[in-house]
């Protein structure tokens, strides 16, 4: 099991951080080191994106779990379970605002090996946290 995670505090109340976060990255998906997004963040909704990191591949994701103001969770991998990537984005209550968090477990026989021959995604997560925080800021 490989995990990638990062936290950012940021100055805004957390519905304008999920507003950010489920509207505006899909029209500008850029701005948080995505080259490109399809689809809509809903509720078993299937997207597709292609990262600054990976550019060459598309990845098809579902959104798995959609919790206004709080929680959203995207999965992908190999069928039968053989890799899953597993991606949690968190929105909490600060007391100077929110607190946002983002992680990513790569789970299942296969993702030792997979995991192995992938990019380090730490400089993508804190991109698209700080990216976040200073669309958040600005409003």
């Amino acid at each position: 099991m490989k995990t990638y995670e990062t936290q950012i505090d940021i100055s805004a109340p957390p519905d304008v951080v999920w507003h950010i976060l489920t509207k505006e990255l899909p029209r500008a998906p850029e701005t948080f080191g995505l080259l490109n997004f399809e689809g809509n963040m809903a509720p078993g909704a299937k997207i597709n994106i292609r990262s600054e990191v990976s550019p060459e591949r598309t990845f098809a994701l579902r959104v798995q779990t959609f919790e206004p103001p709080d929680r959203m969770v995207w999965t992908g991998g190999m069928p039968l379970g053989l890799f899953t990537g597993t991606r949690t984005f968190t929105v909490t209550l600060a007391t100077t605002g929110s607190t946002f968090s983002m992680t990513e477990i790569f789970t299942g026989p296969m993702s030792g090996m997979i995991t192995k021959s992938m990019p380090d995604l730490t400089p993508s997560f804190i991109k698209f946290a700080e990216a976040l925080k200073t669309r958040a800021e600005a409003q």
